[in-house]
């Protein structure tokens, strides 16, 4: 496993919309990133901070269920 990049709020949304996910809605600084399916929606909420701290990143991947690898260092 490599090591979790520091990013936007932004660049996890494009990730994230890379992914299959489209932004719900947004309340405050956060975002509503939903990835639905036939069995089952998945809703992430991201901080729209310039920095997103290491463990909300890797929060972030537990709850999307997508590739860790698009987050980490080259």
């Amino acid at each position: 496993m490599g090591k979790l990049r520091v990013l936007s709020g932004k660049e996890v949304c494009d990730i994230l919309a890379s992914e299959g996910f489209r932004a719900a809605r947004q309340e405050g600084s956060h975002v509503s990133m939903v990835r639905d399916s036939l069995d089952s929606t998945v809703t992430v909420p991201v901080p729209l901070h310039k920095e997103i701290a290491v463990r909300a990143i890797a929060n972030i991947i537990r709850l999307s269920g997508v590739y860790r690898r698009l987050f980490e260092t080259s």
